[in-house]
């Protein structure tokens, strides 16, 4: 599939810039848009998993020093995620990841032809069926632009 081919290369990029630390789960939450300023129930929500596993990859990401988790300052009941130097750095590896995979599939597909896969994708994820899921799954709509 091609997504399991995007998420290797990622992860082949991650890995070639020295942070072989991380494992696939990790881009869950490193993932666009990232957690920075982030609730972390929020992210788990975003990523489709439970509260728990959400928490459990930030302690794994806070030990790899990749963030922190701090009060946040308008709920003292709550926390919000910053990334650390390090976690900054590695989200700047994915998307230059993204960008060059980008290239390659204009350079292979053609311009236009890309501009449409773009195009058709987000009216897949505008889609009643992508909607409906989403709903079921107690996932945050999807922004297309």
């Amino acid at each position: 599939m091609p997504l399991d081919a995007i998420r290797q290369r990622m992860l082949d990029d991650i890995h070639g810039a020295g942070f072989t630390d991380l494992v696939p789960a990790h881009a869950a939450v490193l993932r666009y848009p990232g957690p920075q300023g982030r609730r972390p129930s929020d992210v788990a929500a975003e990523s489709g998993m439970s509260r728990q596993a959400m928490n459990y990859l930030l302690g794994e990401l806070e030990q790899l020093g990749y963030l922190v988790r701090r009060d946040d300052p308008t709920d003292k009941r709550s926390r919000r995620i910053e990334l650390t130097e390090r976690g900054v750095a590695v989200r700047q590896v994915m998307r230059d990841s993204v960008l060059g995979i980008e290239a390659e599939l204009e350079r292979e597909l053609g311009r236009d032809r890309l501009v449409e896969l773009r195009r058709r994708l987000a009216e897949l994820n505008g889609s009643l069926f992508i909607r409906n899921y989403r709903e079921q799954t107690g996932q945050p709509p999807v922004v297309t632009d």
